[in-house]
């Protein structure tokens, strides 16, 4: 279907904003990044902010645990009470000790996993939720490609260096984790400080997990969440989320020797020069004039992009529509369920392509039905008005 034949370009008023002196304007580049690779992107746009070798491949260590994470979550399987086996309880590293033959709800075993790391509790949580560690990777590895992860490969739920097919970038593991922090209870576990899980079978306290993450735990009041990784491979990798003033922003660093630092920085650059602009709203479009569509098209969901000042004042909206067809009418009849594209072009480059919907008129309640559904509520004593 062509869109090229009805055009309509918007210009927007730049807002006005507060300048920024040049002392605060510098850049990542500029001051330098300890981590080997490194990436920050916006959350709702998913626009990268800034890169550093973002599309290498590398080992990643425990971040790979927020692949673990989600997949537990979207198992549909929270509730379930798993048990814990011989295998699980021998996986080396971090560990939050668990027991051969422990029965233990899912949900604690994703705390545990996300707070502490345990190596143990993403064994559970793989054979639980894939029926083997060998099934759980292969559903990591559809999530992966599902998210055009397209430089990842994940061979066991946890990131120890026990197989050399398992790596990610830094990009890829942004692009995840943008994924995961849409869903509610991921974002509550990845933030969450201190978690209590019941007592292990044989002991009379229940367990108490603090969160890793220091920069969660209080070192960045902005953090929202993330999670941490080390192995001798891979060295510090680290993934944080942070929001600020609407801007919510991921940071990914690999091979990071001073990561903690690392994207308190980038978050502060971030938050100095950026600001998440508020384009266009959900629903009809107010500014197409042609008689028509006028009234009649939609956007399906707000339009927002993080932009600096500079970017902000060279902004334009280019609306596409179809030209309509002799056999449409006003009804709706024949139309197409999109009928356009909302572009949004800063400094000359498409940044943000979303599809114009055509809203039908409702049809008329009537005929056989109508007259069925009223002669069931009379005859059932009740008043269909």
């Amino acid at each position: 279907m062509s869109l090229t034949q009805k055009v309509f370009s918007i210009v927007l008023i730049p807002l006005l904003i507060f300048s920024i002196s040049s002392s605060q304007t510098a850049t990542a580049e500029q001051v330098g990044v300890s981590a080997r690779n490194a990436v920050l992107i916006e959350q709702e746009s998913g626009r990268i902010i800034y890169e550093k070798g973002a599309h290498d491949k590398q080992r990643i260590a425990s971040i790979t645990k927020v692949m673990t994470a989600i997949l537990a979550i979207e198992s549909g399987k929270m509730d379930d009470i798993a048990t814990v086996s011989e295998k699980a309880t021998r996986a080396e590293g971090s560990s939050i000790y668990l027991k051969p033959g422990e029965k233990i709800k899912l949900e604690h075993l994703v705390y545990g996993l996300m707070l502490r790391s345990g190596n143990d509790s993403a064994v559970a949580i793989a054979e639980h939720v894939g029926g083997s560690l060998e099934g759980f990777v292969y559903l990591m590895n559809e999530k992966a490609a599902e998210l055009g992860m397209t430089n990842t490969e994940f061979a066991n739920p946890h990131g120890l260096d026990d197989h050399e097919n398992h790596y990610s970038t830094a990009y890829d593991m942004a692009l995840l984790t943008r994924y995961a922090m849409q869903n509610d209870k991921f974002k509550e576990i990845a933030g969450t400080k201190v978690h209590r899980a019941p007592a292990a079978p044989g002991e009379s306290w229940d367990r108490s997990w603090t969160n890793k993450h220091r920069l969660v735990t209080g070192m960045y009041k902005y953090a929202t969440g993330g999670k941490t990784g080390y192995t001798k491979r891979a060295k510090r990798t680290l993934i944080t989320t942070a929001s600020k003033d609407g801007l919510d922003v991921i940071a990914v660093t690999l091979n990071g020797p001073d990561d903690w630092k690392d994207h308190i920085y980038m978050f502060n650059r971030a938050f100095v020069d950026y600001e998440l602009y508020e384009i266009a709203d959900e629903g009809k479009l107010k500014d197409v004039e042609d008689d028509f569509y006028k009234g009649k098209v939609k956007l399906s969901r707000d339009i927002k992009y993080p932009m600096t000042k500079k970017e902000r004042e060279n902004v334009r909206v280019k609306i596409t529509l179809v030209t309509p067809k002799k056999d449409w009418d006003e009804e709706g009849n024949n139309i197409p369920e999109v009928v356009g594209e909302y572009t949004v072009i800063v400094q000359d480059e498409a940044v943000v392509e979303t599809p114009i919907y055509y809203e039908k008129k409702k049809g008329k309640e009537g005929g056989f039905w109508s007259i069925f559904k009223n002669i069931f509520f009379i005859g059932a004593g009740k008043n269909p008005w």
